[in-house]
């Protein structure tokens, strides 16, 4: 499975985490909100350096190699 097919899969999880936590204590405060979404943002940065960490490597195993 791909990386980004996984984080999405992750992601439909939390959410419905995230909507029963919601029926079940209310929604979060605008600062928990704004809290929340600036950590997810640095997080989706870290995932996307770190998959291109690996794509990198992986293109660097190849460079010069030839085909045949």
């Amino acid at each position: 499975m791909s990386a980004a097919v996984e984080r999405q899969i992750q992601r439909d999880l939390l959410e419905e985490l995230l909507q029963a936590k919601e029926a079940e204590i209310g929604a979060p405060s605008a600062e928990v909100q704004g809290w929340a979404a600036a950590v997810f943002r640095e997080a989706e940065a870290m995932a996307d350096d770190h998959e291109g960490q690996q794509a990198g490597k992986g293109e660097a195993a190849w460079e010069g190699r030839e085909a045949g």
